[in-house]
């Protein structure tokens, strides 16, 4: 027969693991409310900023993402996080320049000739604008651009002044946003903005992945005198979800010869320059 007291050790037993099983569940709810939260007031966030935030470790933290991923409550991304479906993926700066190089190198020396000596110019992140970049370095001009990689290069030429905008550093392409590069570029009247661009179509305009790249683009198109969109064919047609301005508000367009001569003229027939190249 069982004693008595075999029995009361089992009870005691049992309780413990409901109880060590429950304070478990209470933490992983608590995880997951911590991490939500957090999303609820940030665009897309990483594994290792979560992990300065919430405390837990990046084990952790990777498995309760799993499990909120499948639930439907987060979306998990390359780079990162988000609550959203609807972001969409944004290729880093060095998977962008292998891409379309020879048009993006193509476009930037038409660009370059657009410039003069002591003019303000901004440069735009993007890698045909860093291509820009690379071809000004004898220039004498003041540059201000969000690009850490321009600022950079440019940096080492003194015969160029370079102010870079300040803000929140953008993962996909190491650029600065937010309030800080938005103030910044409101006190600036510069003569030329170099635009580039993920997305361009003749309906819907400029448009911009995330709300932060469209509202620091359409600041550098209110600024400028002259408005440059340097941006490869392959762009056209494509729309994303953030509007950063209408076609219209371009002065100049240089893209290559693969956009189709059709949209070339209705290009042109409102009233933009069209550069092909």
């Amino acid at each position: 027969m069982i004693e008595n007291n075999q029995i009361e050790a089992g009870v005691r037993s049992l309780c413990i693991i409901k109880s060590s099983s429950g304070g478990q569940s209470m933490a992983g709810q608590e995880r997951s409310e911590q991490i939500l939260s957090y999303l609820k007031s940030h665009n897309l966030v990483t594994v290792e900023e979560l992990v300065k935030v919430t405390s837990y470790s990046a084990a952790t933290i990777r498995r309760e993402l799993v499990k909120l991923d499948a639930e439907g409550k987060v979306y998990r991304v390359h780079g990162g996080v988000t609550l959203s479906r609807f972001v969409q993926h944004q290729p880093t700066t060095t998977e962008k320049q292998k891409q379309h190089h020879q048009e993006k190198v193509d476009i930037a020396t038409a660009g370059s000739k657009l410039i003069n000596p002591n003019q303000a110019i901004i440069l735009d992140a993007g890698t045909t604008t860093l291509e820009l970049a690379k071809l000004i370095t004898s220039f004498t001009v003041r540059v201000i651009t969000p690009d850490v990689h321009i600022a950079l290069l440019l940096s080492e030429h003194q015969n160029i002044e370079v102010t870079i905008t300040g803000g929140t550093l953008d993962w996909s392409s190491q650029s600065c946003v937010g309030h800080q590069a938005v103030d910044m570029l409101n006190r600036l009247h510069p003569d030329i903005a170099f635009l580039s661009c993920n997305a361009f179509d003749l309906k819907s305009g400029i448009t911009a992945p995330t709300y932060e790249k469209a509202y620091i683009k359409s600041t550098m198109l209110n600024q400028a005198k002259h408005k440059v969109l340097l941006a490869d064919s392959s762009k056209f047609g494509k729309v994303q979800l953030f509007e950063v301005g209408k076609l219209t508000d371009i002065d100049t367009i240089i893209t290559d010869k693969g956009l189709n001569q059709t949209v070339a003229d209705e290009i042109r027939s409102i009233g933009i320059e069209l550069i092909l190249v």
